[in-house]
């Protein structure tokens, strides 16, 4: 997966009012929503294609519809904190880890999150489900029972939707530790008849093309969400709302992404621990991606840019132009505070795909060069989120506080 490069050089110089960034802010987010759902229109197809027809070749193919479908929604990430909206709504398309052991078969010694009743359920192979004082009758998969068996048990790590589960399904379990390999499902997991392997392949395809839809369907209400044409949407609340607030809530978003969820969430809790466990995409091997990703959707809403999948590129006012109508001195350091953060992350995509080094052996405890490139990454997050407070400061949003998810930095 390729890097891009945009620069705030390419949007108009002019002078520009906080509502034009706020306007164009929302602009950003239905577009990045629109692509998020495109893209898994395309994974929705694949996978009526693995499903139709099983083989190695079809198997590959939804794999890469995969990974295609969260360069976008990876980018959305940054309009999760500040917008509850987005943020009461994303458990159920990107929660994560999971205990992939409430969705289907996994090895003898699984490790999973001590006191879950439903770990170990394994929906795929269960006509009904009884977790504590739950019990579900799962005869039949569906998006809206899938829905309902998310947090059975009152457990965060029982996810059985999104785009982690789409991810078990396709991959299978990652039982290569902090060596080389992802997950390597076998495409007769999926097959008819005889050649079909583990068991329960009919139920297997039910349940993938469920959280499918199910994922669709769920990308579909957030885009209408930020629709222009639609009438009452959390679009028309933001706009409707102050400017300044509209600013709090884009600097909050991308500071809090860059410092609690991206730096710590999801490179120092794994780093720390040296636990796979803890790696986003971790049935993939895809993390590196969806890191860098997450760092170009805060990059994006700084500058007012993005690129959308089909090449055409989204641009206009931007935090970057207020900061410049401020201090022009100022807003060139903080630009290259954002170029060096993201150029960092690209590190990670760079061991992944030319030293053949993924995330999960860069976290490995004995792996110094590895370990040490990880935590300048984190610590490129850390110098970034200091300059999305400066700019905060800049143009007039005090007390930004971007969450630390009670992490020390």
């Amino acid at each position: 997966m390729a890097t891009f490069l945009v620069t705030p050089a390419m949007v108009s110089a002019t002078t520009v009012s906080k509502q034009d960034v706020v306007s164009h802010y929302a602009d950003l987010a239905h577009s990045v929503y629109s692509d998020s759902l495109t893209t898994a229109q395309g994974l929705d197809k694949a996978i009526d294609t693995f499903i139709a027809s099983p083989s190695q070749q079809t198997l590959e193919k939804a794999r890469l519809a995969w990974k295609a479908s969260r360069v976008p929604y990876q980018q959305s990430e940054v309009f999760r904190f500040g917008n509850s909206v987005v943020d009461d709504w994303e458990g159920q398309l990107n929660a994560w880890p999971l205990d992939e052991g409430l969705i289907d078969y996994v090895a003898d010694d699984y490790q999973y999150e001590l006191g879950n009743e439903g770990a170990k359920a394994n929906i795929v192979a269960s006509r009904s489900v009884q977790v504590g004082n739950q019990q579900l009758d799962t005869a039949k998969i569906t998006p809206a029972l899938l829905a309902d068996l998310n947090e059975i048990g009152g457990s965060e790590a029982n996810v059985a939707t999104g785009y982690h589960a789409i991810e078990f399904l396709l991959w299978g379990q990652d039982l290569n530790g902090t060596n080389p390999g992802a997950g390597q499902r076998q495409f007769t997991d999926f097959a008819y008849g005889d050649a079909c392997t583990n068991g329960n392949c009919e139920r297997r395809r039910e349940y993938l093309k469920a959280a499918s839809v199910l994922l669709q369907n769920d990308l579909s209400w957030m885009t209408q969400q930020w629709s222009p044409e639609v009438n009452d949407n959390y679009r028309a609340e933001l706009l409707a709302d102050s400017a300044d607030n509209g600013l709090r809530k884009m600097l909050f978003g991308m500071g809090s992404l860059s410092l609690g969820e991206l730096a710590g969430e999801r490179m120092k809790v794994a780093l720390e621990a040296n636990s796979t466990e803890d790696e986003h995409d971790c049935f993939s091997d895809n993390t590196h991606n969806s890191h860098y990703y997450n760092e170009q959707g805060i990059y994006n809403v700084y500058t007012g840019t993005y690129k959308r999948v089909n090449g055409t590129l989204v641009s206009g006012p931007s935090i970057h132009d207020l900061v410049a109508n401020k201090d022009k001195a100022a807003a060139e350091a903080i630009q290259a505070e954002f170029d060096r953060a993201r150029s960092q992350v690209y590190t990670l995509v760079e061991s992944a795909e030319k030293q053949n080094q993924a995330f999960d052996q860069l976290i490995a405890a004995g792996n110094q060069a590895g370990n040490a490139l990880v935590n300048e990454s984190i610590m490129a997050l850390v110098k970034q989120t200091e300059s999305i407070e400066q700019a905060a400061s800049i143009i007039g949003v005090s007390n930004l506080n971007p969450d630390t998810a009670d992490h020390q930095f």
